[in-house]
Formats: C-alpha cells, sequence, structure tokens
C-alpha cells in the first residue's frame, strides 16, 4: 500500500477526525487510489497512532462512499461508481443551492469581497495549471456561503457527499470546464450582491451541473455495464 514517505507526522492526541480527515485527503488526491487495498496498521504507523482511530476514521470512509469493505477479507478504496457520484452530484448540488438560499439574506460586503478573492485565486491557479489550488479556491468559495448559513446539518452532508466528486474532479480535471466556472462564479457573487435569492440559486446549481459531463466522460470511456471502475 503506498503511504506517503513521512511517517508520525501527527500528534499522539490524534482524533479519530483527524484520521478520517487524512486518510479521505489521501484517497482524495490520489496517494490512495481506486481499488488499493487498505492495511489499518500501516495506516497507524503513517499517522503516529493506535489503530483504534484507523478503524473509526475507515467506517466513516465507508459510510461516505471512499472506502469499501469485506469483513475478514480486505478494505480498499472504493473504485468509482457512476450511480453513487450521480447522488453524491445531486445531494451536493441541492445543499449548495440550500446554503445560498439561507445566506443571502444576510451576506455581508466582506463575505462578498471574499467570494471574489478566492475566485481570482482558483483562476489564477487554473492558469498555472495547479489542480490542487484550483480545488481548494473552489472549496474555499463555496464555503463561504455554506458558512454564512449556519447551517450544521448542511455542513455535515457536504463534508460527506463532497470528496467523491473532488476525488473525480481531480482524476478527470478539465481544465475548459474549470475556466467555465470563473464566470459563473462572478455570476453568483453579482446575484448575491444584487440580492438576488432565486437567481444566486439557479446559477449556484448551474455551477455544479458542471461535474456532469466529468461523469460521463469517465464512465463512457469504460464500457461495461456494471457502472464501476
Amino acid at each position: 500500500m503506498p503511504i506517503p514517505a513521512r511517517s508520525g507526522i501527527v500528534a499522539r492526541s490524534l482524533l479519530r477526525d483527524d484520521a478520517f480527515r487524512m486518510i479521505r485527503d489521501a484517497i482524495v488526491d490520489g496517494t490512495l487510489g481506486p481499488g488499493e487495498r487498505l492495511n489499518d496498521l500501516e495506516l497507524a504507523q503513517w499517522l503516529g497512532v493506535s489503530r483504534t482511530p484507523v478503524r473509526e476514521a475507515l467506517a466513516r470512509l465507508e459510510e461516505a462512499g471512499l472506502v469499501r469493505t469485506k469483513p475478514g477479507r480486505y478494505t480498499m478504496v472504493s473504485p468509482l461508481d457512476l450511480r453513487a457520484l450521480r447522488g453524491a452530484q445531486s445531494v451536493t448540488t441541492a445543499m449548495h443551492e440550500l446554503a445560498v438560499r439561507e445566506a443571502l439574506p444576510n451576506l455581508s460586503a466582506a463575505e462578498l469581497d471574499a467570494m471574489r478573492q478566492a475566485n481570482a485565486r482558483f483562476a489564477e491557479a487554473l492558469r498555472a495549471n495547479d489542480v490542487t489550488a484550483a480545488l481548494a479556491a473552489d472549496d474555499e468559495f463555496h464555503g463561504i456561503t455554506v458558512a454564512a448559513s449556519a447551517n450544521a446539518a448542511l455542513q455535515s452532508v457536504l463534508e460527506q457527499f463532497t470528496p467523491a466528486l473532488r476525488r473525480l474532479e481531480r482524476l478527470r480535471f478539465s481544465s475548459l470546464t474549470g475556466r467555465g466556472s470563473i464566470a459563473q462564479h462572478e455570476r453568483i457573487i453579482a446575484l448575491c450582491e444584487a440580492g438576488d435569492v432565486e437567481g444566486a440559486v439557479a446559477a449556484t446549481r448551474i455551477n455544479w451541473q458542471t461535474l456532469a459531463p466529468l461523469l460521463e466522460a469517465e464512465f463512457d470511456e469504460d464500457e461495461h455495464g456494471s457502472g464501476e471502475r
């Protein structure tokens, strides 16, 4: 199992949430690829913790669709699954629409400016072909309305389903689609600034629906009917 070269990089007080985030990020960034077998002892050694928080993290990752377990046989990074990804896209889109709807009435000038700055970083990352920075800036852009909504349930749902979509985006990043998102982000900001709730919600929906071509491209190239790879 390939793991990062550094070991014991986290304090012994690591909580299961930290283990969850670090293993999740390793899956999303491709360090642990689809179909990769996972060994809880090796993961524990990498994180510098006992196996208990690792096992708890893997259980949460299975709920999020990033890990698949066959008791007594294996634990592995889930292959890409078309049906699951479509479901994640639908749920994620709906949650971001709700975030904008709930955040917009009280969205401050400072938050709008933060959205502009995040979009500028997104554009710069695309120009530099820096996938990691582009995805981080995109997360930051959408995270502003999510945080402003002050809806903990919404945030919890997004934390569960967004990583699967980010993994797909990283595997099949499209700079063309990304450049289209710059203008879509600008429109979302303009509509939020104008106080147009329904317009901003619709623009947010359109922006998240740009993931659909990535889904279709990924599975059109893989011609088996199971919807997995």
